[in-house]
């Protein structure tokens, strides 16, 4: 079975060495890193946020990983395909201590083409300064998501290191958007909500969707008040949670051995994504930090520790109810099954759902 590192945020006293950054440290010593990355170039991937969300990984945790890799050799900096409002949320180069640069070149057209036949995805590209890295570090924040249920390193990567072209293909593997004319009144939330400026009401106040920009984030389905406008039952998430691992092995595959590690935080564990710029309370409380090398085992062991007798019910907007389904929290939450990108990844040989657990203290 795969090894997964885990350090907890429970306290065994109050002091500096019990706390979470400094377990965190011990756990970066305890990987293959150190071995890995002397002489090599390394791309930290994570997620930045947007906006005013303020619940992506703590500027803290990204110093003391630069500080090891750097400490150990390697040439790094961070990757992410919006970078525009890193420093607001403390990321900078001069914090952080390397730079920071856009996935897809600042033109967002530096990538490398690859060819698939996946339904209606037909491309992977890769992000040039994903594929230009030596060594990768996949760091993800755990949260819900609303396109998978659940959003950790397979999401991370699938999404956040390909082209827009290739988010709009996996996207669109869930299939069309629906509008409902009865239910709707017309208040724009659906319009204001959309980051891509994908929706409008035209003049007959009719609704449109301009499928060029739309990423079927969801973003238009969950703050519509009515339920006017909702996914395609006839498209299953499941293409879609096969196409996000299809991608991830594409994204991957350029990589030697034992050249990935994956560290997800279960920490301000969010509704939905931190894309939608702005937070929400968490649905749990903070569980802690995983590291692996098998994304998924790493993927397995961070659901096994989203427990529903731990949900919050202060993290749902006001009437809104878990779904009545047997299953994951996240399951309730989003009404899909979250292990399902795990399955699909472990049947192309990305890794196994089966893990050991080992605790840093």
């Amino acid at each position: 079975m795969s090894k997964v590192l885990f350090a907890s945020v429970e306290l065994e006293k109050l002091d500096a060495s019990c706390s979470l950054p400094s377990k965190f440290s011990r756990m970066l010593d305890a990987t293959n890193i150190k071995n890995v990355v002397p002489g090599k170039t390394v791309a930290i991937k994570m997620h930045l946020g947007r906006e005013i969300g303020y619940t992506t990984i703590h500027p803290m945790f990204v110093k003391i990983l630069v500080s090891k890799v750097k400490e150990w050799g390697g040439k790094v900096y961070i990757t992410d395909n919006e970078i525009e409002s890193a420093a607001d949320r403390g990321y900078t180069a001069e914090a952080l201590g390397c730079p920071i640069v856009s996935a897809c070149g600042e033109t967002g057209k530096y990538y490398i083409e690859k060819k698939i036949d996946y339904k209606s995805l037909k491309d992977i590209d890769v992000a040039g300064h994903i594929a230009d890295a030596d060594v990768l570090i996949d760091l993800s924040h755990v949260k819900g998501h609303g396109a998978c249920g659940f959003g950790g390193a397979v999401k991370n990567i699938s999404m956040g290191c390909v082209s827009d072209r290739t988010r709009q293909e996996t996207h669109g593997l869930e299939g069309g958007i629906i509008w409902d004319e009865s239910k709707c009144v017309h208040c724009g939330a659906c319009v204001s909500n959309c980051n891509h400026k994908a929706n409008s009401f035209n003049e007959e106040g009719k609704y449109e969707v301009f499928y060029h920009h739309c990423t079927y984030c969801h973003h238009c389905v969950k703050v519509c008040p009515t339920g006017a406008i909702q996914i395609d039952p006839n498209h299953g998430y499941e293409d879609f949670q096969m196409g996000m691992a299809k991608t991830t092995q594409k994204c991957l595959e350029g990589f030697e051995k034992g050249h990935i590690f994956f560290i997800n935080f279960l920490v301000n564990m969010t509704l939905v994504c931190d894309c939608w710029g702005f937070t929400t309370p968490n649905i749990v409380p903070d569980v802690g930090i995983l590291a692996s090398e098998d994304i998924v085992s790493i993927e397995k062991a961070s659901l096994d520790m989203i427990k529903t007798e731990n949900f919050n019910p202060a993290s749902l907007p006001k009437g809104q109810k878990l779904y009545e389904v047997d299953g994951h929290l996240l399951e309730k939450l989003h009404g899909k099954n979250p292990f399902i990108q795990l399955d699909a990844l472990e049947k192309i040989g990305m890794g196994e759902n089966k893990y050991e657990l080992e605790e840093i203290k």
